[in-house]
């Protein structure tokens, strides 16, 4: 899978690239809300997200958080997990566990009735 494109989450660079529209949204604010295009939709074309914010009654505030959301998500997106390192089973712990099942094994053995011959 080839790594993700690193996407910039400067403020600057996020307002130039992404496409902002306002539209009206119902929720807390009541009339002002329902009569003013308040929520704010942000749609960011490089990686294809689309954040819709419309918990405040000023759209100004819509928008901030609406850019903090976008930036989190573009930071989960250029995320790299790191690579994992193949390591192999110490002898000792080999042993260990052989000799756990033997005894784990003996254990069982000693319940059982013994055959009548």
């Amino acid at each position: 899978m080839p790594d993700p494109p690193p996407y910039p989450t400067d403020r600057d660079e996020l307002e130039r690239v992404c496409e902002v529209s306002a539209l009206r949204r119902g929720g807390p604010g009541g009339q002002h809300q329902n009569r003013r295009e308040t929520a704010v939709r942000l749609h960011h074309p490089p990686s294809g997200l689309v954040i819709v914010v419309n918990e405040q009654r000023s759209q100004h505030q819509n928008r901030e958080l609406a850019f903090e959301r976008l930036v989190e998500k573009l930071e989960a997106l250029n995320h790299v997990p790191r690579k994992r390192r193949a390591t192999r089973v110490p002898r000792g712990a080999k042993e260990k566990r052989l000799r756990k099942k033997k005894q784990r094994s003996e254990r069982k053995a000693g319940r059982r009735q013994p055959l009548d011959e």
